[in-house]
C-alpha cells in the first residue's frame, strides 16, 4: 500500500536530500485480451469497466509499463495505478507480478481486479476479498504468479453461453444488442464500487452491490 517517493527537498541546514516519504497506492487491474479483435468482446470488459473509470477521472492509458498499459492518477482520494494487461489472458499473472514489484503494492491490501464471470447472470456484481480463480484463465494465472488467492477482485456476470455453444467460443464473441446497450450502465455501476473500494474499503463495497447486483 505504501510506495516511496523521492522528491528531493532542502533541510533547514540547507542540506539537500531525497525525501523518501511513503505515499499510498492502489492498482487496479482490469483484465482482457489486446487487439481491435477482441474489443467489446464478453471476456474484455475488464478493459471496458477499466476505461469507462479512467474517463471519469480524465485519466488516460499513456503509459507503457510491465507488459501492460497504464494510467496513473488520483480517484477517491488515493493515489492509483490502472492497468491493462497486454499479455493475453491466459499470461495476465506475467504482467501483474511485474506492475506489483514496480509499485511496491501488498496484494491482499492494495490490489483489485476486475473480471468477466460465467458463473454470474448477465450485470450482476460480485466483490470478493480473496478466493478461488475458478475456471477463469487469466484468474488462475494471476494467482499462480502471486503465491496467493487473498487479493480483492470484482467479477462482472457475463451470463453462461446458450445452448450447448462453447465457453471459450462465447467468452470471445461481442455482446448481443440488449446487451450492449446496457453496457454503459453496467461499466458505471464498476466504476462506482470501485470508489467505494477505494475511499470506504472492500467490505463496504461488498455490503453495497453484492446485495443489489
Amino acid at each position: 500500500m505504501l510506495r516511496l517517493s523521492s522528491k528531493v527537498v532542502q533541510s533547514e541546514a540547507g542540506i539537500l536530500r531525497y525525501d523518501r516519504t511513503p505515499t499510498p497506492m492502489w492498482l487496479l487491474i482490469g483484465l482482457g485480451n489486446p487487439g481491435e479483435k477482441y474489443d467489446r468482446t464478453r471476456h474484455n470488459i475488464g478493459f471496458a469497466c477499466l476505461d469507462a473509470l479512467a474517463k471519469r477521472h480524465g485519466l488516460e492509458f499513456r503509459t507503457k509499463r510491465a507488459n501492460s498499459l497504464v494510467a496513473e492518477g488520483s480517484i477517491a482520494g488515493q493515489r492509483v495505478a490502472m492497468a491493462k494487461p497486454q499479455t493475453y489472458m491466459n499470461e495476465s499473472g506475467r504482467a501483474v507480478s511485474a506492475l506489483r514489484s514496480w509499485y511496491k503494492i501488498e496484494p491482499a491490501q492494495d490490489l483489485l481486479v476486475i473480471y468477466d464471470d460465467l458463473d454470474l447472470p448477465f450485470a450482476r456484481l460480485r466483490l470478493r476479498e480473496r478466493g478461488s480463480p475458478g475456471t477463469h484463465n487469466g484468474m488462475r494465472s494471476i494467482v499462480a504468479q502471486l503465491g496467493s488467492n487473498a487479493f480483492p477482485r470484482l467479477r462482472v456476470g457475463i451470463d453462461q453461453p446458450p445452448g450447448k455453444m462453447d465457453a471459450a467460443a462465447y467468452v470471445l464473441s461481442r455482446f448481443n444488442k440488449e446487451e450492449e446497450s446496457q453496457i454503459p450502465d453496467l461499466c458505471d455501476r464498476v466504476a462506482d464500487a470501485t470508489e467505494v473500494v477505494l475511499r470506504e474499503g472492500v467490505i463496504a463495497a461488498m455490503n453495497r452491490y453484492n446485495a443489489t447486483g
